[in-house]
């Protein structure tokens, strides 16, 4: 049986460091799946490369028009104001994992409350394309 793609989409603060996206992740993958793949919005991926590199798995960096309007389980202003969907995480992780994909659970904050990590599991094997 092969397992299905898990996809740790991440929305943070300019300015977060390696720390507080590490503990959103772990908030994230308590009792769940490990994280297979990471995907955020393109304009934050630079920030969130050097996390992929030392867990050594492969970044995805979306476009506005991929997230736009992705369903949700949260629904925050700012999110919906700057990326027109209720959380830049969960939207990553559903738009990276492919279409039928599901959220594995809501949004994780890190304590600093500077990142946000969500887990999506894809329904299909698929390429994962940067």
């Amino acid at each position: 049986m092969i397992a299905p793609m898990i996809v740790a989409g991440f929305g943070f603060r300019q300015g977060t460091g390696l720390a507080s996206l590490r503990d959103a992740l772990a908030l994230a993958q308590e009792g769940q799946p490990a994280a297979t793949h990471l995907a955020t919005a393109a304009d934050k991926a630079a920030a969130l490369m050097p996390l992929a590199e030392g867990l050594g798995l492969p970044l995805r960096g979306l476009s506005p028009e991929e997230i736009a309007s992705v369903a949700t389980y949260t629904h925050s202003p700012a999110s919906l104001a700057a990326r027109a969907t209720g959380s830049l995480a969960e939207a990553s992780a559903l738009a990276a994992a492919g279409p039928g994909a599901r959220l594995l659970g809501p949004r994780h904050v890190s304590p600093d409350r500077m990142a946000t990590c969500a887990l999506a599991a894809s329904l299909t094997i698929q390429e994962f394309l940067p």
